[in-house]
């Protein structure tokens, strides 16, 4: 069994990663449906909160049915970061988690996100105050490191885990790299295979099919798997994933039937969330490619799906997807 703070979660979960734009309220309870152990928030940020933005008090949103769920926050203001926690309390989360890896530029350049790994001693500091503020687990996304020549994360994560870090998430690049190259889980296993860490240690980056998870499982042996990009417009990689660790075998392919009701459930979903049908229909466009992926001639139907404002539009190509491919 693995343990973030009192949360009792099975032998190698598999958490939802926080994704922009990505992981909000539908998609998550869909992800949660098909098998999604701990889901997390979109990243939100510490000074958007405190000045009451509604693009970032909206992302603090969550549904009874999705828990564990985990707000992911971001900042290097200690103060801001403070104030931000009693915030986030109000929305009564399972998880408050520290997003020490973003590399995006906007984000690093104000400090945050990656920008903290040029600056280990304020991490810790920032860590070390949020654990102390609050009685929800504090847990941490990170990277390797900035760069090739910095990397220090077991050290790091020693170091988060002695001021009460719950768990750490590690994607298996550096900020210089960004997401290009392979995810090098290495020196994520050295930092699970340190005899003095007793805290979770999740693996993350490049879990692109259910042998690359149980590779890691097996040959790495961490202690589960956070998951990102695989999951957009595919929530049925949970599923996947677990039945192939049960069976060795892959579940079979997703029907063209499934699909569609998916993404239709998507869709009613979002805009049932936003209260506005055409941000709705916005929000749940990026999953289409991958909802329909590998489908042959697909092309002129995305197009119709991404490029229009009409729930109802959208709804009709889906019928005629339908009962062209199924």
């Amino acid at each position: 069994m693995v343990k973030i703070g009192d949360i009792e979660l099975p032998d190698f979960p598999l958490l939802l990663a926080p994704m922009e734009d990505v992981s909000d309220p539908p998609f998550r309870a869909l992800c949660k449906e098909q098998g999604a152990d701990v889901v997390y928030t979109e990243f939100i940020s510490s000074e958007g909160l405190i000045r009451d933005a509604a693009k970032s008090v909206k992302k603090l949103d969550i549904y009874e049915k999705e828990r564990p769920v985990g707000i992911q926050i971001f900042g290097a203001n200690l103060d801001s970061m403070l104030r931000t926690v009693e915030i986030v309390e109000k929305s009564k989360p399972d998880i408050i988690d520290i997003n020490f890896g973003c590399p995006v530029k906007k984000v690093v350049s104000k400090g945050a996100g990656a920008g903290i790994l040029k600056d280990i001693d304020l991490m810790v500091k920032l860590t070390d105050a949020m654990v102390k503020h609050t009685d929800l687990p504090i847990t941490v996304k990170t990277r390797l490191g900035w760069d090739h020549d910095s990397i220090k994360i077991v050290e790091v994560a020693e170091r988060l885990q002695d001021v009460g870090c719950k768990s750490i998430a590690i994607h298996g690049r550096t900020r210089a790299q960004m997401y290009k190259g392979d995810a090098n889980w290495k020196p994520i296993a050295e930092v699970k295979n340190n005899q003095r860490m007793h805290i979770p240690v999740f693996g993350n980056g490049d879990i692109s099919s259910p042998e690359r998870a149980m590779e890691m499982r097996d040959d790495y042996g961490l202690d589960g798997a956070m998951i990102g990009r695989a999951t957009i417009g595919n929530p049925w990689f949970f599923k996947q994933v677990k039945h192939y660790f049960e069976t060795g075998e892959h579940l079979p392919e997703i029907t063209i039937s499934e699909r569609v009701a998916m993404a239709k459930r998507h869709l009613e979903m979002e805009i049932a969330w936003k209260e506005v049908e055409i941000v709705g229909v916005m929000e749940t466009r990026r999953h289409y490619t991958n909802y329909f992926k590998g489908i042959p001639n697909f092309k002129p139907y995305r197009l119709r799906m991404v490029t229009s404002d009409s729930a109802q539009e959208v709804y009709d190509v889906l019928d005629e997807v339908e009962q062209k491919f199924g």
